[in-house]
């Protein structure tokens, strides 16, 4: 089978390897989606934390099932999704029910190889029933998970004031579930492209330009002075989480969503007046997998606004660069084999 292998950063090469052969406990798809998330952009960069190479990359993913061992009420030929954050089932945070924070999690496309290829093999335990949704729809219900998780992690309730800073995908997807809980929206970016996507297609009430705005004070006005009670960052940087603690509300809710390398830094009388809850959110769950599934079929959100770019996968090798280029508009990529 073919597979497009990222060897080092900046470089791709396609390679024909043996197609998977089923073993106890797993299935294999054939792939038909891969979204081209911000993991596999910061990967092909360099710059995706806590990443090796070579790596086949791609975790967003959709597919048919071929055959599968232990994959009760599972048919080959039925479309399907994965879960694909594959994890021990016996730590404490599996035990507990929180398997998206397995100590010993395998990520696929990040510590293991993922579905940049036309078969894949995965744990029986992963896959998820497409309920009559497409190729395009299943390839971009793990994205959303992520925010969805996000908010669920919140706990947002209805006309709360959540602030999201980053209108990236995953920032796109949590204004999204923020707006299903009920929530008064505010998107915060750099890039104003993006936040007139997020104003003109998903509806946000109000966007903020960080560079061209004051936020705070712009805040304040938003907010009749109380200020955002959740603001989630799903930038990843640095800077902005170290920042973020200004925006919000006493008593509220930061949620971190991105990931950075290096130590946050705030000051402690800023956020112990506060009373600020502090929390990350990593991955998703069944739970945010069948929730962004239910979204969808209801009509809440429709995931293919997000998709910008299309390409074949023979072709991926060769556009794959020009996606890192912010004036390429781009926002969600589909690769389809």
């Amino acid at each position: 089978m073919e597979t497009l292998i990222c060897t080092k950063p900046g470089t791709f090469e396609y390679q024909a390897i043996a197609t998977p052969v089923l073993m106890p406990g797993h299935a294999i798809v054939q792939i038909k989606r891969i979204g081209i998330c911000g993991t596999d952009l910061h990967a092909y960069e360099g710059t995706q934390p806590y990443f090796t190479y070579p790596r086949i990359l791609g975790h967003e993913l959709a597919a048919d099932l071929i055959e599968a061992d232990g994959a009760d009420g599972f048919v080959p030929g039925e479309a399907v999704t994965i879960i694909p954050y594959f994890n021990c089932g016996k730590c404490i945070a599996c035990k507990n029910g929180k398997p998206n924070c397995c100590t010993d999690i395998k990520v696929c496309g990040v510590h293991i190889d993922g579905g940049m290829a036309t078969y894949f093999s995965v744990p029986s335990y992963s896959l998820v029933k497409s309920q009559g949704l497409s190729y395009d729809e299943l390839a971009l219900v793990e994205p959303l998970a992520i925010g969805a998780h996000g908010i669920r992690r919140a706990n947002v309730k209805k006309d709360e004031f959540v602030l999201v800073i980053g209108a990236g995908p995953i920032g796109l997807g949590t204004m999204e579930f923020a707006r299903i809980a009920g929530a008064k929206v505010i998107a915060l970016d750099i890039n104003n492209n993006r936040l007139q996507f997020c104003k003109e297609k998903l509806k946000v009430e109000h966007i903020i330009n960080a560079s061209t705005t004051d936020v705070l004070t712009r805040l304040k006005e938003i907010t009749n002075e109380e200020m955002p009670v959740v603001v989630i960052d799903a930038t990843g940087n640095q800077k902005a989480i170290n920042n973020a603690l200004q925006y919000l509300a006493h008593g509220g809710r930061f949620v971190l969503i991105g990931l950075q390398k290096e130590a946050i830094s705030f000051s402690h009388p800023e956020f112990h007046k506060r009373e600020t809850t502090l929390m990350s959110s990593r991955n998703a769950t069944r739970e945010d997998f069948e929730h962004v599934i239910d979204s969808m079929k209801k009509g809440l959100i429709d995931p293919t606004l997000y998709i910008t770019h299309r390409v074949k996968f023979s072709d991926v090798k060769d556009v794959f660069e020009s996606w890192l280029d912010p004036a390429s508009g781009i926002i969600k990529a589909m690769v389809e084999i």
